[in-house]
């Protein structure tokens, strides 16, 4: 099993919700985070000067079984994608156990 985090554009994440539901990853955690990026120089908007070294952005944990890794992945790299700076983060990491509470299931069977 591998637990996939990815940091995304809030607006993207309509985008990204739905491009993982189309692959049948129905369950993931998220959540909005603020980060620190690379880009050090400000922005103007409408008048107004703003910082882009504070990011708001979402964060996604979705575990998945290991015939699920590279198409999630794939999901993931095409439906946030926008080209620009601060598109955002993956990182994949091995998960040792999972079990599902309820029926007291472990392994790949309690991510069903």
């Amino acid at each position: 099993m591998k637990k996939i985090e990815a940091i995304i554009r809030k607006s993207k994440f309509s985008e990204v919700k739905e491009a993982l539901h189309q692959i049948e990853v129905n369950f993931f955690s998220y959540w909005d985070v603020t980060g620190v990026g690379n880009e050090k120089q400000g922005h103007v908007y409408r008048g107004v000067s703003y910082s882009t070294s504070d990011i708001q952005r979402r964060f996604l944990s979705i575990v998945v079984s290991e015939a699920f890794l590279d198409r999630t992945v794939d999901a993931l790299l095409k439906s946030a994608f926008t080209g620009n700076v601060g598109d955002g983060k993956i990182f994949v990491s091995d998960v040792i156990e999972a079990y599902r509470i309820r029926t007291k299931e472990k392994g790949a069977n309690s991510l069903n």
